[in-house]
């Protein structure tokens, strides 16, 4: 059976820097959506844009039969599905599942198999594009699991974005997303430098950029993040302590396949330095603040 608006009740954990725009854009479109965060005062806009409040896990996931978590670590992904009071011991069978946290490709394939048992259905579909991506609602969707269930919920997928892949069996989007990373983390360190570098070269920051950012060095981190450098803003599109965290899981499963990432081990090292100095819960741009000797 297809799922329509008038069949379909979406439960959306984790209303977040990014979950509360992703969870906007299913209301605006007319869906019935429930919500749960463990501090409900992030979830107060969504309330008074007509999601419905539910007090637990356990609540939401009796009611929904669309389930997207948007959490913060692997630990909280472990408790919110797999916990006594979590999702899988009570959705209804014939749920869709739908983990959007960035988290290990072991247990995307973990929940996987445990949904199936039950007789529901489970994507990981982690997400990147940070607040800007969400707010506008064009974020890259990675997503591993069946290729069926994949096709019955790409329209809710287009509704929070635009490049939306299904890369492979559970677990595929994990890693394509610790691919994406790896990426990020090197490229950011470049983009940081460069900004440093123009300013103390006495030049005008915002002038250089717009001869860079659309050469060989262009980069979203380029395009989005150094304009937020230049102008000192360093609130977080995507935390540090997150970031620090998708590091850790990229660097953990790149040793498993015995893969040398001397990059990313550098980049993990600077922004562990960062959260040291007490900013964990800055955006990653503020890496700058590093490279220029801020802190």
């Amino acid at each position: 059976m297809a799922l329509t608006k008038d069949n379909t009740t979406i439960g959306f954990i984790g209303t977040g820097v990014m979950g509360k725009s992703m969870a906007g854009h299913l209301l605006k479109a007319g869906y019935p959506v429930l919500v749960y965060n463990r501090t409900k005062s992030r979830a107060e806009e969504l309330i008074q844009q007509g999601a419905q409040w539910k007090d637990t896990v356990a609540e939401l996931a009796a009611e929904a039969n669309i389930i997207i978590t948007m959490v913060g670590y692997p630990k909280d992904v472990e408790e919110v599905y797999l916990g006594e009071s979590g999702i899988l011991p009570h959705a209804k069978q014939g749920t869709y599942v739908i983990d959007m946290t960035t988290s290990t490709p072991s247990l995307a394939r973990t929940i996987y198999e445990e949904a199936k048992g039950r007789g529901m259905h489970s994507l990981d579909a982690p997400v990147s594009g940070g607040d800007i991506g969400a707010r506008e609602a064009r974020l890259a969707i990675m997503v591993g699991g069946d290729q069926e269930v994949f096709d019955v919920l790409l329209p809710i997928f287009n509704l929070i974005g635009q490049n939306i892949i299904l890369q492979g069996g559970a677990g595929a989007g994990q890693h394509t997303k610790m691919c994406n990373q790896i990426a990020i983390a090197s490229n950011m360190i470049g983009v940081c430098e460069a900004m440093v570098y123009a300013k103390r070269a006495g030049l005008d920051p915002e002038r250089v950029l717009k001869s860079i950012a659309t050469g060989a060095a262009g980069s979203f981190s380029l395009s989005n993040l150094a304009p937020r450098m230049i102008s000192g803003d360093f609130e977080p599109g995507f935390y540090i302590k997150h970031f620090i965290k998708d590091m850790g899981i990229a660097l953990g499963a790149a040793k498993e396949m015995g893969l040398m990432t001397p990059g990313l081990e550098l980049a993990k090292s600077l922004y562990e330095e960062l959260a040291d100095k007490g900013e964990e819960n800055s955006g990653t741009q503020a890496l700058y603040k590093l490279i220029d000797q801020q802190l």
